[in-house]
């Protein structure tokens, strides 16, 4: 059934899906890594596809930017279409000296500025993680894999142009306040993705290239994230093939 934002129809979708932010990613990650993938949504240009990899079945279709758009697609996925596992597959930027550009990180857990968390009605503040199962998976397969990784702390933000981008009130420069509690990159979905998991009894996980760094001022361009994340990729769809034999 058709949901407002996807036209597939139940069981065009696998258990797993990979999401990127950017429509021409999942577009790229569909052709070049998938096989016989097929498209099963193009609801305002949001591409989505399924496949298999090394004969296991696995969609990837786009988040958007934001976590209002993660937020809307992953609620779709698994509440309408059945979806067990979402793993975000995106670029973030590094706020300390010690996570490599081109690396890998995988998210812990998800510190947010949104006021997204209040949609639940929680009693108190809520502390979005990963599934541990999906994480524990992915670490295990980085390392059999030689990926440069670091697991932690990441920031969801829904702000990325503000008064506030270079400094913050006392003169230092704003991300440092995360990086001093240990926060390893900021990003703009990943909070949502697990909260909207949690609520749905889902799993959900996120791994981020590093395509910027907030401490040396690198970045590479939109042309270069699009198509050379290979390692994330391979690392995710070897992590998807990893917890289809434990099930």
């Amino acid at each position: 059934m058709a949901t407002p934002h996807i036209s597939a129809n139940q069981g065009d979708f696998a258990k797993t899906v990979l999401m990127p932010g950017d429509p021409l990613r999942s577009k790229f990650i569909a052709e070049t890594y998938l096989e016989n993938a097929r498209l099963v949504n193009n609801v305002r240009g949001v591409q989505g596809y399924t496949g298999t990899y090394k004969g296991v079945p696995v969609s990837v279709m786009a988040s958007g930017m934001g976590m209002p758009s993660m937020a809307l697609y992953s609620y779709e996925l698994f509440n309408f279409y059945d979806v067990d596992n979402i793993i975000r597959v995106g670029s973030a930027g590094g706020i300390v000296p010690y996570v490599n550009m081109r690396s890998v990180v995988i998210a812990q857990g998800a510190c947010y500025d949104s006021n997204y968390a209040n949609n639940f009605g929680l009693p108190g503040t809520f502390a979005p993680i990963s599934d541990y199962s999906l994480l524990s998976a992915c670490v295990e397969t980085a390392k059999e894999k030689g990926v440069d990784y670091n697991v932690g702390n990441i920031v969801s933000s829904d702000i990325f142009y503000n008064d506030d981008v270079h400094e913050d009130i006392i003169g230092r420069p704003a991300f440092e306040r995360w990086a001093n509690m240990g926060v390893l990159a900021t990003e703009m979905e990943s909070a949502a993705l697990f909260m909207n998991a949690a609520r749905a009894g889902k799993k959900a996980l996120s791994v981020c290239t590093i395509s910027d760094s907030l401490v040396t001022g690198e970045a590479i361009s939109a042309d270069e994230r699009q198509t050379s994340f290979h390692d994330m990729i391979t690392l995710v769809l070897d992590t998807v093939v990893k917890i289809s034999t434990q099930e």
